[in-house]
């Protein structure tokens, strides 16, 4: 115990002598580490919120149009177009056991009226799986569309939230009656509010979704607009694509190698170029941020290498008397590792201060930076490698003075 209180004591005199020093270098240690912690924490939330907004519209889920035939088949010409019924739908799912969750999806702009108010509205008429699929998650006390709503046809509706609020003002949605295209229908259920950054029919907070059978029985079409569905997991993708376009173009028939009969877009592919876009970006962050906190360990490394020269006296004196080279050079890098491990303590602190206080009004752009535990541990890490090869050099040249030539200087 004494050994170590009068390290200390030492370390602490060192360190009061050359106060204006001293609190440059452990700046120099705190800026770096706030650097690198804020840069790496920002950067994961930013990949956080891109991936949260993107999966507003559906989190991998593949979008698929009938469009028409670019290729002649079987003596068909080219430039038929496709149509496809709720049969084709029920054809895919007997046919392609990849297929997790699939819903036909019928739209058009119909009049919705409520008392004196009327809006023009994208309605769509889908099926139950339709909307786990999009994410579109219902507000506590309502409901999405369900089995017996689409056997029964029951006039029964899903609101975005927006759209129900400037429909039907302040007043609680569910459970009230509005008017679509002249019918009433039961609003069963709003839309959670949620981030979308991307849509291919108009934002879903300012739709409206029914049955797929009712919206067949109300408009007369039988054709529907697009189908959405998905894999099991977003690796099987590109092989459940591969299955529906065969089994359609088998049914439908066109060539089975004519990618614009059924035109699909597969959200999958912007997740994984969102991640290796985002990793590419946190790593020239965290390259910054490092270059920072280099430049702090070089304060730290000169603060030491002066501490030695000051020292050299003392230190011919401790090895004269039989201190080894290996005690000498642990003393001067535990020195350094202090003084690094208290400015990187400040700059983490500083750092969670930060991210804590930063407005969650701004998530929605930039979003939420998070300062998790395994990004305070890189952190720390990287903080303790530029603290030890910045003391090692001067501890180094420390512990190999010649203790006579030493004493003399």
């Amino acid at each position: 115990m004494t050994g170590f209180g009068s390290f200390f004591r030492q370390l602490a005199r060192d360190l009061w002598s050359q106060k204006l020093r001293t609190f440059l270098t452990t700046f120099g240690i705190i800026w770096g580490t706030v650097a690198v912690s804020l840069l790496l924490a920002f950067g994961h939330g930013l990949h956080r919120q891109m991936i949260k907004s993107t999966a507003g519209l559906g989190d991998r889920i593949v979008i698929a149009w009938p469009s028409r035939t670019s290729m002649v088949y079987e003596g068909l010409g080219k430039g038929r177009r496709m149509r496809m019924m709720e049969e084709d739908i029920e054809y895919l799912k007997a046919q392609v056991e990849l297929i997790a969750g699939i819903s036909s999806e019928y739209s058009d702009s119909l009049i919705a009226r409520y008392g004196e108010r009327q809006r023009s509205v994208s309605v769509s008429g889908v099926s139950p799986a339709y909307g786990t699929m999009r994410n579109m998650i219902p507000a506590v006390g309502g409901r999405f569309i369900n089995d017996l709503d689409v056997e029964k046809r029951r006039r029964v509706v899903f609101v975005g939230n927006e759209l129900a609020e400037d429909l039907l003002g302040t007043l609680e949605a569910v459970g009230k009656t509005v008017m679509i295209h002249g019918s009433p229908f039961l609003v069963v259920g709003v839309l959670v509010p949620k981030e979308q950054d991307s849509a291919y029919s108009g934002r879903d907070h300012s739709k409206m979704v029914i049955p797929e059978s009712t919206f067949r029985a109300l408009t007369g079409d039988k054709y529907m607009n697009n189908f959405i569905y998905k894999a099991p997991s977003p690796e099987f993708n590109e092989v459940l694509n591969d299955q529906v376009r065969a089994a359609l173009s088998s049914r439908l028939r066109f060539h089975p190698d004519d990618d614009q009969a059924v035109q699909l877009w597969d959200t999958s592919e912007m997740f994984v170029f969102m991640d290796a876009f985002m990793l590419g970006f946190q790593i020239f962050l965290g390259i910054m941020g490092v270059l920072t906190l280099v430049v702090g360990g070089i304060g730290v490394s000169n603060i030491m290498n002066v501490v030695v020269e000051e020292r050299t006296r003392e230190i011919g004196i401790k090895m004269a008397l039989g201190a080894r080279s290996r005690s000498v050079l642990t003393q001067f890098m535990l020195e350094t590792m202090i003084l690094t491990a208290v400015g990187g303590g400040i700059g983490l602190a500083i750092s969670f201060a930060i991210c804590s206080a930063f407005p969650v009004n701004l998530e929605e752009y930039v979003g939420l930076p998070t300062l998790s535990p395994g990004l305070a541990v890189l952190t720390a890490s990287i903080l303790g490698l530029v603290g030890f090869v910045a003391g090692y050099f001067p501890a180094r040249d420390a512990s190999h003075l010649d203790p006579v030539v030493a004493m003399k200087l």
